[in-house]
Protein backbone atom coordinates (compact mmCIF):
# COMPACT_ATOMS: atom_id res chain seq x y z
CA UNK A 1 0.00 0.00 0.00
CA UNK A 2 1.60 3.36 -0.87
CA UNK A 3 1.82 5.56 2.25
CA UNK A 4 0.21 8.66 3.21
CA UNK A 5 2.17 11.29 1.78
CA UNK A 6 1.98 9.51 -2.12
CA UNK A 7 -2.00 9.18 -1.44
CA UNK A 8 -2.19 12.92 -0.36
CA UNK A 9 0.08 13.72 -3.25
CA UNK A 10 -2.22 12.04 -5.84
CA UNK A 11 -5.43 13.49 -4.07
CA UNK A 12 -4.43 16.83 -4.86
CA UNK A 13 -3.12 16.85 -8.36
CA UNK A 14 -6.67 14.93 -8.85
CA UNK A 15 -8.18 17.75 -7.30
CA UNK A 16 -6.20 20.15 -9.36
CA UNK A 17 -7.34 18.25 -12.60
CA UNK A 18 -11.08 18.46 -11.31
CA UNK A 19 -10.18 22.23 -11.34
CA UNK A 20 -9.08 22.50 -15.32
CA UNK A 21 -11.51 20.40 -16.31
CA UNK A 22 -14.78 21.85 -14.62
CA UNK A 23 -13.22 25.41 -15.96
CA UNK A 24 -12.84 23.84 -19.41
CA UNK A 25 -16.51 22.51 -19.51
CA UNK A 26 -18.08 25.82 -18.33
CA UNK A 27 -15.87 27.75 -20.72
CA UNK A 28 -17.16 25.21 -23.89
CA UNK A 29 -20.81 25.22 -22.24
CA UNK A 30 -20.49 29.68 -22.98
CA UNK A 31 -18.98 29.27 -26.41
CA UNK A 32 -21.58 26.34 -27.55
CA UNK A 33 -24.58 28.79 -26.83
CA UNK A 34 -23.56 31.53 -29.16
CA UNK A 35 -21.94 28.53 -31.75
CA UNK A 36 -25.65 26.52 -31.33
CA UNK A 37 -27.45 29.76 -31.77
CA UNK A 38 -25.57 30.74 -35.28
CA UNK A 39 -26.03 27.21 -36.59
CA UNK A 40 -29.82 27.10 -35.55
CA UNK A 41 -30.40 30.03 -37.33
CA UNK A 42 -28.37 29.40 -40.38
CA UNK A 43 -29.47 25.85 -41.43
CA UNK A 44 -33.13 26.07 -42.48
CA UNK A 45 -31.57 29.34 -45.27
CA UNK A 46 -28.66 26.64 -46.30
CA UNK A 47 -30.96 24.02 -46.29
CA UNK A 48 -33.60 26.01 -48.70
CA UNK A 49 -30.95 27.69 -50.89
CA UNK A 50 -29.10 24.37 -51.49
CA UNK A 51 -32.52 23.11 -52.96
CA UNK A 52 -32.56 25.76 -55.05
CA UNK A 53 -29.59 25.17 -56.19
CA UNK A 54 -30.15 21.47 -57.46
CA UNK A 55 -33.59 22.66 -58.84
CA UNK A 56 -31.44 25.00 -61.24
CA UNK A 57 -29.13 22.35 -61.99
CA UNK A 58 -31.62 20.26 -63.40
CA UNK A 59 -33.20 23.27 -65.41
CA UNK A 60 -29.58 24.63 -67.34
CA UNK A 61 -28.04 20.98 -67.28
CA UNK A 62 -24.48 21.30 -68.75
CA UNK A 63 -25.01 25.04 -68.89
CA UNK A 64 -23.55 25.20 -65.44
CA UNK A 65 -19.47 24.79 -64.94
CA UNK A 66 -20.37 23.34 -61.81
CA UNK A 67 -23.07 20.47 -62.96
CA UNK A 68 -21.29 16.59 -63.69
CA UNK A 69 -18.82 16.30 -65.98
CA UNK A 70 -19.14 13.59 -68.79
CA UNK A 71 -15.44 12.34 -67.86
CA UNK A 72 -14.54 9.58 -65.94
CA UNK A 73 -14.32 10.73 -62.44
CA UNK A 74 -10.23 10.25 -61.50
CA UNK A 75 -9.77 12.55 -59.20
CA UNK A 76 -11.13 13.22 -55.66
CA UNK A 77 -10.29 15.98 -53.25
CA UNK A 78 -11.67 14.85 -49.60
CA UNK A 79 -12.05 18.20 -47.16
CA UNK A 80 -11.82 16.41 -43.81
CA UNK A 81 -12.71 19.74 -40.98
CA UNK A 82 -11.62 18.64 -38.15
CA UNK A 83 -10.38 21.72 -34.72
CA UNK A 84 -7.12 23.16 -34.13
CA UNK A 85 -7.69 21.59 -30.59
CA UNK A 86 -7.73 18.56 -28.63
CA UNK A 87 -9.32 17.62 -25.40
CA UNK A 88 -12.99 17.15 -27.16
CA UNK A 89 -13.27 13.19 -26.86
CA UNK A 90 -13.36 11.22 -30.51
CA UNK A 91 -14.72 14.53 -32.03
CA UNK A 92 -11.22 14.73 -34.65
CA UNK A 93 -10.94 11.22 -34.88
CA UNK A 94 -14.15 10.27 -36.04
CA UNK A 95 -13.83 13.04 -39.05
CA UNK A 96 -9.87 11.53 -39.88
CA UNK A 97 -11.23 7.83 -40.08
CA UNK A 98 -14.44 8.61 -42.15
CA UNK A 99 -11.74 10.16 -44.54
CA UNK A 100 -9.73 7.24 -44.60
CA UNK A 101 -12.70 4.78 -45.05
CA UNK A 102 -13.54 6.71 -48.56
CA UNK A 103 -9.78 6.67 -49.70
CA UNK A 104 -9.46 3.00 -49.14
CA UNK A 105 -13.62 2.05 -49.48
CA UNK A 106 -15.36 4.36 -52.13
CA UNK A 107 -12.72 6.26 -53.65
CA UNK A 108 -10.14 2.67 -53.62
CA UNK A 109 -8.93 2.94 -57.15
CA UNK A 110 -8.96 6.85 -57.57
CA UNK A 111 -6.24 9.59 -57.65
CA UNK A 112 -7.04 10.90 -53.93
CA UNK A 113 -5.86 13.81 -52.15
CA UNK A 114 -6.97 15.81 -48.90
CA UNK A 115 -7.52 19.40 -48.29
CA UNK A 116 -6.94 19.19 -44.26
CA UNK A 117 -9.26 22.09 -42.45
CA UNK A 118 -7.97 22.20 -38.88
CA UNK A 119 -4.27 21.43 -37.44
CA UNK A 120 -5.47 18.07 -35.77
CA UNK A 121 -6.74 16.64 -39.13
CA UNK A 122 -3.51 17.61 -40.80
CA UNK A 123 -0.94 16.26 -38.07
CA UNK A 124 -2.62 12.66 -38.60
CA UNK A 125 -3.41 13.18 -42.32
CA UNK A 126 -0.07 14.49 -43.33
CA UNK A 127 1.63 11.34 -42.68
CA UNK A 128 -0.22 9.73 -45.83
CA UNK A 129 2.07 11.36 -48.27
CA UNK A 130 -1.85 12.99 -49.89
CA UNK A 131 -2.55 16.45 -47.91
CA UNK A 132 -2.68 18.25 -50.78
CA UNK A 133 -3.22 21.58 -49.13
CA UNK A 134 -4.32 22.46 -45.50
CA UNK A 135 -5.60 24.98 -44.06
CA UNK A 136 -5.41 25.90 -40.08
CA UNK A 137 -5.88 29.69 -39.31
CA UNK A 138 -9.99 29.57 -40.62
CA UNK A 139 -10.96 28.99 -37.21
CA UNK A 140 -8.97 31.72 -35.50
CA UNK A 141 -11.80 34.45 -37.18
CA UNK A 142 -14.38 32.59 -38.81
CA UNK A 143 -16.49 35.01 -40.99
CA UNK A 144 -18.16 33.96 -43.90
CA UNK A 145 -15.72 36.22 -46.16
CA UNK A 146 -13.04 33.77 -44.84
CA UNK A 147 -15.37 30.99 -46.03
CA UNK A 148 -15.99 32.26 -49.46
CA UNK A 149 -12.09 32.62 -49.42
CA UNK A 150 -11.93 28.96 -48.91
CA UNK A 151 -15.24 27.84 -51.13
CA UNK A 152 -13.80 30.14 -54.17
CA UNK A 153 -10.38 27.97 -54.06
CA UNK A 154 -12.16 25.09 -54.16
CA UNK A 155 -14.88 25.85 -57.01
CA UNK A 156 -11.06 26.97 -58.60
CA UNK A 157 -10.10 23.37 -58.17
CA UNK A 158 -12.73 21.74 -60.13
CA UNK A 159 -13.68 24.47 -62.85
CA UNK A 160 -9.86 23.94 -63.70
CA UNK A 161 -10.53 19.95 -63.89
CA UNK A 162 -7.56 19.78 -61.29
CA UNK A 163 -10.44 17.63 -59.69
CA UNK A 164 -13.18 15.68 -60.44
CA UNK A 165 -15.28 15.16 -57.05
CA UNK A 166 -14.83 17.20 -54.27
CA UNK A 167 -16.36 15.75 -50.94
CA UNK A 168 -16.71 17.34 -47.46
CA UNK A 169 -16.62 15.37 -44.08
CA UNK A 170 -16.92 17.27 -41.19
CA UNK A 171 -19.56 16.55 -37.65
CA UNK A 172 -22.78 18.15 -38.18
CA UNK A 173 -24.08 19.37 -35.01
CA UNK A 174 -27.51 17.51 -33.14
CA UNK A 175 -27.32 18.89 -29.73
CA UNK A 176 -24.46 18.82 -27.12
CA UNK A 177 -23.87 15.40 -26.57
CA UNK A 178 -24.50 14.53 -30.41
CA UNK A 179 -22.34 15.02 -33.50
CA UNK A 180 -23.14 13.12 -36.66
CA UNK A 181 -20.16 12.21 -39.08
CA UNK A 182 -21.30 14.06 -42.63
CA UNK A 183 -20.16 13.48 -46.23
CA UNK A 184 -21.23 15.60 -48.50
CA UNK A 185 -20.47 16.38 -51.91
CA UNK A 186 -19.30 19.66 -52.62
CA UNK A 187 -18.79 19.51 -56.20
CA UNK A 188 -19.97 18.56 -58.83
CA UNK A 189 -23.47 19.70 -58.05
CA UNK A 190 -26.30 16.89 -57.68
CA UNK A 191 -29.13 17.23 -60.16
CA UNK A 192 -32.39 16.39 -59.24
CA UNK A 193 -33.09 13.59 -60.90
CA UNK A 194 -36.94 12.82 -59.47
CA UNK A 195 -39.07 14.56 -62.42
CA UNK A 196 -41.87 14.89 -60.15
CA UNK A 197 -39.64 16.99 -57.49
CA UNK A 198 -38.60 19.04 -60.94
CA UNK A 199 -41.94 19.88 -61.77
CA UNK A 200 -42.96 20.73 -58.11
CA UNK A 201 -41.56 24.18 -58.40
CA UNK A 202 -41.62 25.64 -61.91
CA UNK A 203 -39.12 28.92 -61.62
CA UNK A 204 -39.18 32.09 -63.92
CA UNK A 205 -35.70 33.02 -64.34
CA UNK A 206 -34.94 36.88 -64.18
CA UNK A 207 -32.11 37.94 -64.70
CA UNK A 208 -31.46 35.41 -67.85
CA UNK A 209 -30.17 31.73 -66.92
CA UNK A 210 -26.48 32.43 -67.29
CA UNK A 211 -26.91 35.39 -65.15
CA UNK A 212 -27.95 33.10 -62.68
CA UNK A 213 -25.22 30.72 -63.28
CA UNK A 214 -22.97 33.59 -62.52
CA UNK A 215 -24.19 34.64 -59.52
CA UNK A 216 -26.18 32.55 -57.42
CA UNK A 217 -24.43 28.79 -57.59
CA UNK A 218 -20.93 30.54 -55.88
CA UNK A 219 -22.64 32.33 -53.56
CA UNK A 220 -24.67 29.31 -52.73
CA UNK A 221 -21.46 27.32 -52.97
CA UNK A 222 -19.72 29.17 -50.55
CA UNK A 223 -22.89 29.03 -48.08
CA UNK A 224 -22.47 25.63 -48.24
CA UNK A 225 -19.17 25.67 -47.00
CA UNK A 226 -19.87 28.74 -44.10
CA UNK A 227 -22.46 26.40 -42.71
CA UNK A 228 -20.14 23.20 -42.64
CA UNK A 229 -17.75 24.83 -40.41
CA UNK A 230 -20.60 26.31 -38.52
CA UNK A 231 -21.61 22.91 -37.86
CA UNK A 232 -17.98 21.90 -37.25
CA UNK A 233 -17.32 24.84 -34.75
CA UNK A 234 -20.27 23.78 -32.67
CA UNK A 235 -20.24 20.01 -32.44
CA UNK A 236 -16.28 20.87 -31.66
CA UNK A 237 -17.69 22.76 -28.69
CA UNK A 238 -20.27 20.53 -27.86
CA UNK A 239 -18.44 17.54 -28.03
CA UNK A 240 -15.85 19.34 -25.76
CA UNK A 241 -18.30 20.33 -23.26
CA UNK A 242 -19.45 16.23 -22.71
CA UNK A 243 -15.50 15.26 -22.63
CA UNK A 244 -15.04 17.80 -20.18
CA UNK A 245 -18.19 16.74 -17.92
CA UNK A 246 -16.71 13.18 -18.43
CA UNK A 247 -13.25 14.10 -17.43
CA UNK A 248 -14.56 15.63 -14.22
CA UNK A 249 -16.96 12.95 -13.15
CA UNK A 250 -13.88 10.48 -13.11
CA UNK A 251 -11.47 12.75 -11.47
CA UNK A 252 -14.38 13.11 -8.88
CA UNK A 253 -14.69 9.39 -8.80
CA UNK A 254 -11.14 9.00 -8.08
CA UNK A 255 -10.55 11.25 -5.45
CA UNK A 256 -13.36 9.53 -3.54
CA UNK A 257 -11.10 6.38 -4.24
CA UNK A 258 -8.31 7.52 -3.12
CA UNK A 259 -9.68 9.35 -0.12
CA UNK A 260 -11.12 6.12 0.89
CA UNK A 261 -7.57 4.65 1.10
CA UNK A 262 -5.93 7.29 2.46
CA UNK A 263 -8.35 6.92 5.55
CA UNK A 264 -7.65 3.23 5.23
CA UNK A 265 -3.98 3.30 5.53
CA UNK A 266 -4.27 6.07 8.09
CA UNK A 267 -6.54 4.17 10.51
CA UNK A 268 -4.13 1.37 9.55
CA UNK A 269 -0.79 3.69 10.76
CA UNK A 270 -2.98 4.63 13.99
CA UNK A 271 -3.79 0.82 14.74
CA UNK A 272 -0.28 -0.27 14.22
CA UNK A 273 1.09 2.56 16.73
CA UNK A 274 -1.65 1.65 19.32
CA UNK A 275 -0.34 -2.28 19.16
CA UNK A 276 3.41 -0.98 19.67
CA UNK A 277 2.30 1.24 22.71
CA UNK A 278 0.25 -1.82 24.11
CA UNK A 279 2.79 -4.36 23.44
CA UNK A 280 5.83 -2.27 25.31
CA UNK A 281 3.52 -1.09 27.99
CA UNK A 282 3.12 -5.02 28.73
CA UNK A 283 6.58 -5.73 28.13
CA UNK A 284 7.75 -2.88 31.28
CA UNK A 285 5.22 -4.47 33.01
Amino acid sequence: MANLKEIRSRISSVSSTMQITGAMKMVSAAKLKKAQDAIIAMKPYAYKLKQLLEQLSSALGNDSIYNERNEEIKNVLIVPITSNRGLCGAFNSNIVKKALELEEGKYRNLNVQFYTVGKKGNDILKKTDKVFKYETHIFDDLTYAAAAELASELMELYTSGQFDKIVLVYNSFKNAATQIVTEETFLPIQAIENEEVQSATDYLYEPSKEEIVKELIPRSLKTQIFKALRDSVASEHGARMTAMHKATDNANELRNQLKLTYNKARQAAITGEILEIVGGAEALA
